[in-house]
């Protein structure tokens, strides 16, 4: 079973910085897209950032400009450098891997921005 791991959260305060990591467990046959999601208390998951295999990606709105997802292929690694942090960044982070049939999530990690 393949546990994806988060790392780097924290409490930050308004206009700082954090970076995100999540590491596969072991190496993913055919990773499509790697991400970042977020859930603040009360409301759905979202989209934070995506990456594909050949690199594209795609951001939320509300991110674009101060987040920036990278990933290593060699290590099934994923990450996000978040800048400029607003208070309403606050939410739980959660990497998601996706493969040809299905994909992970990690556990999440808390993000606060306090302002």
């Amino acid at each position: 079973q393949v546990h994806l791991v988060e790392s780097g959260g924290g409490l930050v305060q308004a206009g700082g910085s954090l970076r995100l990591s999540c590491a596969a467990s072991q190496s993913i046959f055919r990773i499509n897209v790697m991400g970042w999601y977020r859930q603040a208390p009360g409301k759905q998951r979202d989209l934070v950032a995506r990456i594909t295999s050949d690199d594209g990606t795609n951001y939320a709105e509300s991110v674009k400009g101060r987040f920036t997802i990278s990933r290593d292929s060699t290590k099934d690694t994923v990450y996000l450098q978040m800048n400029s942090l607003k208070p309403e960044d606050t939410a739980v982070y959660y990497c998601y891997v996706e493969i040809t049939v299905g994909g992970y999530w990690g556990q999440g990690t808390q993000v606060t921005v306090s302002s």
